[in-house]
């Protein structure tokens, strides 16, 4: 066998080797491509299934509710500011923006957001779920007691109904089961984990409702002065007289013979504290205590937090346990 012919040998088995490597290679990378495809696609489904629902809801408690059934699964936003008075606030565009793309609007009802009903019926958001939290809560006639007002008999203008029906521990637990129960019909897929925030929260209502009977009945006093009748949910629940110096709505200001009046049931009642909120002015709580001899305390509704009370991680069931132990220090 000559050189050349050996040297031809070796070409050919070398070029084969080398074609031979080509094909193997070939065939890994284009294995490597159909595998890689498989988890691409389920990164994005991944990705797609971590899209947190956007909620809407229309001020502090209903905010506080939402973010605890929706954990980590929810971007909740508050309507009305922080340190704002909801009663009379309204909606801003940048609010109907927001609900335009909005998955959930939760709002307590009962009165208490005179404005959702025109601006939900302006919305296109046709996929937004809108709940009432309030729904299936026995609420309070809201018109309060007429008053002598410079020798006339007038009923105080009032809605319908009392809103104030989170101030109940019991009713505030009904309320978190409708914002439940609406996350659910929003996102199904994820039903286990709003049940389970549903029921942890739920246990922790009854403890706070346990609490607040046990402290509040043995108390010898049972009447409070309250700048605005906010609590009388809480005060049919646990056996208390409220009597306010307004009516439901703390931006009235009060005749002077209800100053009179109110006067005169502190001192034949020995009321020794009058409770103010941090939202309104507290004058004329400090009037009538500066009158009769008592001291003013806070007494929160809840109706909104400040920044700084949200900064330092206050909720819903922290402000009613500070609540409880301002009661319970009057009504001794």
């Amino acid at each position: 066998m000559t050189e050349n012919t050996i040297w031809r040998i070796y070409s050919i088995k070398t070029l084969r080797a080398l074609a031979m490597t080509a094909l193997v290679s070939a065939a890994m990378l284009t294995g490597c491509t159909r595998a890689a495809a498989p988890n691409l696609a389920a990164k994005t489904e991944a990705m797609e299934s971590k899209k947190m629902l956007k909620v809407m809801a229309s001020f502090y408690p209903m905010y506080d509710f939402a973010a605890k059934i929706g954990g980590d699964k929810a971007e909740v936003i508050t309507m009305v500011p922080s340190g704002t008075e909801p009663h009379d606030w309204e909606p801003a565009a940048a609010d109907i923006r927001n609900l335009e793309e909005a998955d959930l609007f939760i709002y307590s009802g009962a009165g208490m957001e005179h404005w959702v009903d025109d601006v939900l019926a302006s919305l296109d958001n046709k996929d937004l779920i809108s709940v009432e939290a309030s729904e299936g809560v026995a609420l309070r006639d809201g018109h309060r007691h007429s008053h002598e007002d410079e020798g006339a008999v007038e009923p105080e203008e009032e809605g319908q109904y009392d809103p104030h029906v989170w101030l109940s521990p019991l009713n505030a637990e009904k309320e978190m089961e409708n914002i439940k129960n609406a996350y659910i019909k929003a996102d199904p897929d994820n039903r286990d984990y709003y049940e389970a925030n549903y029921e942890l929260y739920a246990s922790r209502f009854a403890d706070l409702n346990q609490k607040f009977k046990d402290t509040l009945s043995s108390l010898p006093n049972k009447d409070i002065v309250v700048s605005h009748e906010a609590f009388g949910y809480l005060c049919d629940a646990y056996g208390l007289n409220q009597v306010g110096i307004e009516g439901l709505s703390p931006d009235s200001e009060p005749s002077p013979a209800r100053m009179a009046e109110i006067i005169d049931f502190v001192r034949a009642n020995h009321v020794r504290v009058i409770f103010f909120e941090e939202l309104v002015s507290p004058k004329v709580a400090e009037t009538i205590a500066k009158e009769t001899g008592s001291s003013v305390q806070v007494l929160n509704p809840l109706e909104g937090l400040s920044d700084e009370e949200l900064e330092s991680g206050a909720d819903y069931f922290s402000v009613m346990e500070e609540n409880l132990k301002r009661l319970e220090a009057a009504l001794k």
